[in-house]
């Protein structure tokens, strides 16, 4: 396993670094990016927002010359009932239209918004097997799913309902504004003057609410980051009787989130209430001045330039709640647009994150011999801790290198430089005489087979497992890779052989088998450098004898380098390096070190003592 950066780092990011300001336009701009390809779907679904606003508009209209009709003392009876019947007919057929151009613009704005979370999720999948090792050794699992979950969903809602609404409610507001003042200017002007500090307590509220749903997203995502980390380490947990704590430390994630979430739910939530009670206020106020001109209108000689029958009142009225009702829904979605854009940030900042480098220059090495040289290497993880300090280490073709040495010592380390999972600070690393640098990553990794201490497995039968060391290989190569690396007695006792499925990481096999299908995949490999890094750490003494004499038949023409504790494991190296605080101490033979009785003596004595 890769080694992990400074533990600052890693608590850092779990356990909360407030987050910077981030470019709320660029955001906006980056999502709208992603619907240009919709734009005629979306120009579709806006059409049929303002058909359907227009037909509520129309319809409330309606009421007045309904109204009016039924008002009007020259009419007979029949004659009122017959107006009456023919509007309601009218305005039944208007919202109908409208009805349907709604259904349409769903069904329109939910493929939209779930192809728009299709392609996002497909480049964050994409960026994310372009990150290098390090991402992912200083950001907790948890947090980087939570990404893929939560912050792209709520960007999910945002889109299929929160942008429509917006669009809604402005043509709502500009179509009623418009018929008020037709209808009476006078009411209007009241409604106009207004609606500014309906504005601005709405401005106000959304542009607090979003720095709290900023940190109710990034609270999120530690406590994901913790379940991911708690659950896939269950059994340490349980072994050190570490549950009490494990539960102590979730409650205070999980009491951190519930505080922010109270803030950005109480700010958000406070939203609908304060624009209802001004809505009241500017109903009330429009309704006692309406009545006051309409009376004057009827019986007092009527207002000059504004009068009002009473049909009118009663659609302005209407009017009235209506356009306080589009402004208390746009203040409600700035609240969604909030959450969704500190959604989208993170989002974003994954992708805006730096890419692994890869400046090699396409060199052909499908006939590489595997001659690895490690010329003088320095190497630290972050800039104020060196790992390694002037490593120098030579592997000729077909040699088995073995690394020994205290935790921390480097020996992985050089593993993940050989690699480039990370790149030097010093030194050079060769192959066949060429810098790796020079050689793109793609060329580089595909001569390189790995066996990690910490096995991985996909979902899938046993047989596509080994078969990922490489894809293009027959069943046959497959099945002599497992009876190379021992696996093939424990698969073909198994009820579907190698077509058994695997799930949950392979979770129906033990940790020793898994490692064996590991150790298979790169027998199955054709690259002619192998890295072991404690292979065998997980299998026991009579299943490693076995692999052992599978591994010579594994290494034969192959450059190996060996990373174990158990030294007797070592023994027919070729050459054993001894590094202790990131320089090699001694190097030589098995027979050479134990007569020099150095550190390697006192690793090896001290082990067969403990054996």
């Amino acid at each position: 396993m890769p080694p992990m950066g400074p533990p600052g780092n890693r608590n850092e990011k779990r356990y909360g670094k407030k987050q910077k300001p981030k470019n709320t336009k660029a955001t906006i701009k980056r999502l709208f990016a992603y619907l240009r390809s919709e734009k005629y779907k979306i120009a579709t679904a806006i059409f049929c927002v303002i058909l359907s606003s227009a037909s509520t508009l129309c319809g409330s209209y309606l009421l007045r010359p309904i109204i009016n009709g039924l008002t009007d003392t020259a009419k007979t009876a029949e004659q009122k009932i017959a107006d009456l019947l023919v509007g309601l007919l009218v305005m039944a057929g208007v919202y109908f239209i409208g009805v349907a151009a709604t259904y349409i613009q769903a069904r329109i704005m939910i493929g939209v918004s779930q192809g728009t979370l299709r392609h996002i999720r497909e480049d964050l999948f994409k960026k994310l097997q372009k990150l290098p090792v390090r991402y992912f050794d200083q950001n907790p699992t948890g947090d980087i799913m939570s990404r893929f979950t939560n912050d792209v969903d709520i960007i999910g809602e945002m889109l299929n309902s929160t942008l429509v609404q917006i669009f809604s409610g402005t043509i709502t507001l500009a179509g009623t504004l418009a018929l008020m003042i037709y209808t009476n200017w006078v009411l209007a002007l009241v409604t106009i003057v207004f609606s500014p500090v309906i504005a601005k307590v709405g401005a106000t509220i959304a542009s607090k609410s979003r720095k709290y749903f900023s940190s109710q997203q990034s609270a999120l995502g530690k406590v994901n980051g913790y379940i991911e980390e708690t659950v896939t380490g269950q059994k340490v947990v349980k072994v050190f009787n570490h549950e009490d704590k494990a539960v102590e430390e979730f409650s205070r994630l999980n009491s951190d989130l519930k505080n922010v979430q109270v803030k950005a739910q109480f700010i958000g939530g406070i939203m609908g209430p304060c624009m209802n009670a001004l809505g009241q206020v500017n109903y009330t106020l429009t309704a006692c001045v309406g009545s006051v001109i309409a009376f004057m209108s009827r019986w007092g000689g009527g207002v000059p330039f504004a009068n009002l029958d009473i049909g009118g009142l009663t659609v302005f009225v209407n009017f009235s709640r209506q356009f306080s009702r589009p402004i208390n829904e746009l203040s409600q979605q700035l609240t969604n647009i909030m959450s969704a854009l500190a959604g989208a940030e993170r989002v974003f900042e994954v992708m805006d994150q730096e890419r692994e480098k890869d400046e090699g220059k396409k060199l052909n090495l499908e006939h590489i011999h595997g001659d690895v040289v490690v010329d003088n290497v320095t190497f630290g993880y972050n800039p104020d801790k060196t790992i390694l300090k002037n490593v120098s280490i030579y592997a000729h073709p077909g040699q088995k290198i073995a690394l020994v040495g205290s935790t921390g010592a480097g020996k992985t380390t050089i593993t993940n430089l050989i690699t480039r999972f990370y790149d030097i600070n010093e030194g050079k690393i060769t192959i066949d005489g060429i810098d790796i640098k020079d050689i793109s990553l793609e060329c580089l990794r595909e001569n390189i087979a790995m066996v990690l201490q910490d096995t991985h497995l996909f979902t899938g039968t046993i047989m596509e497992n080994i078969r990922y060391g490489r894809l293009d290989a027959t069943d046959a190569e497959v099945r002599m890779a497992a009876q190379t690396s021992c696996a093939h007695m424990f698969i073909k006792n198994m009820t579907d052989g190698y077509d058994t499925m695997l799930k949950g990481d392979g979770a129906n096999l033990s940790q020793g088998q898994r490692q064996l299908i590991n150790i298979a995949r790169a027998a199955l490999s054709k690259a002619p450098i192998l890295i072991l890094d404690e292979a065998t750490s997980s299998v026991d003494t009579r299943t490693e004898k076995h692999i052992n004499e599978g591994m010579d038949a594994l290494m034969e023409n192959r450059t190996t380098f060996v990373i174990a504790h158990r030294l007797s494991t070592i023994r027919n190296a070729d050459a054993i390096m001894v590094l202790e605080n990131g320089e090699i101490i001694e190097r030589g033979s098995h027979e050479e070190l134990l007569s020099a009785k150095g550190r390697y003596y006192e690793l090896y004595t001290g082990l067969k003592e403990l054996d």
